[in-house]
């Protein structure tokens, strides 16, 4: 009699791999886009919250991640939209276009202060001298002054636009700028415009970074070099937007 052969074993499905198994490669691409997050307008959100929102967005929809794909390219497009949903939602659409300008000297911004610097304008403050505010402060000062009174999170589903607003893009506007200093600086002086205004790197780094020295006496490295290059860039800077359709 014929031997009776062994029934193959059903091979089972792929156990599919849960947020769990992964939270570190999550963690990970979510911290490289630190770079990404740079309005600090608003003291109650940090980029650690930012984090958890983009975390907690990734485990809701982790279910639309074909997994017969890479997940880095996945994930990559999940947090830059995430990045750009959270900055809109919560203060782009109505803040000061000096949140991100190379030439804000305050480091964040608080609406209820006067003391908001600008190595642009000709008072040193932020003002309308600067067309970018100037048109901030015509079309979208009212409505930011109501949606920043209190925490937006407690209000967001209430916010819309201002009846008859004018719409400008702060962060086009950045774009073209960045381009038309990098068509009229030479190499090495776009090299340091970048790592002051592109990398958001301090002086004293970007000093580090060239090899730059001080021979002064409570002077740090670099001070000299960096502050003669800031004010090229500055001149430029002005120049550009008078002559620049950059709104």
């Amino acid at each position: 009699m014929p031997k009776e052969q062994p029934k193959k074993r059903k091979r089972g499905r792929p156990r599919k791999v849960r947020f769990e198994d992964k939270y570190d490669i999550i963690d990970a691409q979510i911290k490289r886009r630190r770079g990404k997050w740079y309005l600090n307008a608003i003291s109650w959100l940090s980029w650690e919250d930012v984090e958890q929102i983009i975390r907690t967005h990734i485990y809701k929809k982790w279910k639309l991640w074909d997994q017969k794909r890479a997940l880095e390219p996945w994930l990559n497009r999940i947090i830059s939209n995430q990045i750009k949903n959270i900055l809109r939602n919560y203060y782009s659409n109505f803040i000061r276009p000096c949140s991100n300008c190379p030439f804000n000297l305050s480091g964040g911004i608080d609406h209820h202060s006067e003391e908001n610097y600008c190595s642009w304008t000709k008072t040193g403050k932020q003002d309308s001298t600067c067309p970018l505010y100037a048109k901030w402060e015509k079309s979208k000062k009212n409505a930011y002054n109501i949606n920043m009174a209190t925490n937006i999170d407690d209000c967001l589903p209430q916010i819309t636009k201002p009846a008859g607003s004018i719409e400008f893009d702060i962060e086009r506007s950045r774009d073209k700028l960045n381009i038309l200093m990098k068509k009229y600086l030479n190499t090495k002086q776009y090299v340091v415009y970048d790592m002051l205004y592109i990398q958001h790197l301090n002086a004293e780094e970007v000093a580090k970074k060239l090899g730059y020295k001080s021979n002064e006496r409570g002077r740090k490295a670099g001070y000299k070099q960096i502050k003669n290059f800031e004010k090229i860039f500055k001149e430029l800077a002005k120049k550009i937007i008078s002559e620049e359709d950059i709104v």
